[in-house]
């Protein structure tokens, strides 16, 4: 079987859409190795690289021209003999010639139509016509949880029949055992408390990382925060500064994937009361890493966080501080449900995944 993959989000995507993409190809190549993955890009980058020296994934510069990631990239991957094209990211080509090639797309999440506050006018259309025009296509569309399988049946019309749910995983580092001696210098690099709370994400509205700062305001507990910032970091920034939280909140950046993997080690608790996401993969990072989580009851976070998570309304700050507190007083309980995590996240293992994967592409060739 020969597989052809849109290259742009692997090799440009730092986090997010990028490791989707690369774990979903690293994973294939190491599972069925009998197959050939081609990546499709107008360029490579230094991430990924070390994907790319598998034996069996190569990469391919699309062909010049106006807008090639759509109008040439699918007649490439025809002319290089793949048997299915899969595009990782919610698109897909829209010109193709008359050589027969099955089509995948993975849409992530419709959040911007189910939170268009969040996203321009111009963006929600553009986000709306891409995903239509692909789940036409699609020979197959694989959702990344049941919530967003269902946002694609209401949103897009799509028939159930036409949709199969494969989760995602994370990164290996967050599954590797660490050494005392690295995970000790990663918490003196960083200058991080005995003991803390945890979150990790982009700070935007939709996180809500501002009820997280309000929970613990009025106790003594720390809280690490490790994303990418935006213009909502602002706000939060202003509550921490008006309660003298400043010692209190502490705010990473630079953290290597190796490094952000100890820090779930080294933290007691992670919380994540996101108001909606399509999957959460934080969630089970946390879970692989043996840390109790504490997650938003909305959306896929369940799936995510299974049934030994704690789960808060998102909407109420004295929930999820009440949460917190039970959790950070109680070391037994943090263990018990730590370890009931490390059981369930199994489920999102590498080698379940890809099997997944490839039972959607065999699928696919007998449709």
């Amino acid at each position: 079987m020969k597989i052809a993959f849109d290259g742009k989000r692997f090799f440009s995507n730092a986090s997010g859409l990028g490791n989707y993409s690369r774990d979903l190809v690293r994973i294939l190549a190491i599972y069925f190795p009998e197959n050939r993955y081609i990546l499709f890009n107008k360029n490579q980058s230094e991430r990924g690289k070390e994907i790319l020296y598998l034996p069996n994934v190569s990469f391919r510069v699309v062909s010049k021209g106006n807008l090639s990631r759509q109008f040439k990239m699918g007649k490439d991957a025809q002319n290089a003999d793949a048997d299915i094209f899969h595009g990782l990211s919610g698109e897909l080509p829209l010109k193709w010639n008359n050589k027969s090639i099955k089509k995948v797309v993975t849409i992530h999440d419709l959040i911007f139509l189910r939170f268009p506050q969040y996203y321009s006018f111009f963006d929600r259309k553009i986000h709306f016509w891409k995903f239509g025009k692909a789940s036409e296509q699609a020979d197959l569309i694989i959702a990344i949880s049941e919530q967003t399988k269902r946002d694609i049946i209401k949103y897009l019309k799509v028939p159930e029949s036409k949709i199969r749910v494969v989760y995602q995983g994370c990164h290996q580092s967050f599954k590797e055992i660490q050494s005392p001696e690295f995970l000790n210098s990663v918490k003196e690099k960083f200058n991080l408390p005995e003991k803390f709370v945890l979150n990790v994400g982009t700070m935007e509205e939709r996180k809500n990382l501002l009820n997280i700062v309000k929970a613990i305001n009025g106790t003594e507990i720390p809280l690490v925060v490790i994303g990418k910032k935006t213009k909502y970091f602002n706000k939060v920034q202003k509550f921490i500064e008006k309660n003298k939280l400043l010692n209190q909140v502490i705010f990473l950046e630079n953290v290597s994937m190796e490094e952000l993997a100890a820090i779930y080690k080294l933290s007691k608790i992670f919380v994540y009361p996101s108001f909606f996401e399509g999957f959460g993969i934080p969630v089970i990072e946390a879970l692989f890493s043996g840390t109790a989580v504490i997650t938003g009851n909305t959306s896929s976070l369940p799936e995510a966080g299974g049934p030994e998570s704690l789960y808060v309304n998102p909407y109420q700050m004295e929930d999820l501080k009440s949460k917190i507190l039970f959790l950070w007083n109680n070391k037994a309980e943090r263990k018990r449900r730590a370890e009931k995590g490390l059981e369930y996240v199994q489920r999102f293992t590498d080698e379940n995944i890809a099997k997944e994967l490839m039972n959607v592409y065999s699928e696919v060739l007998r449709c």
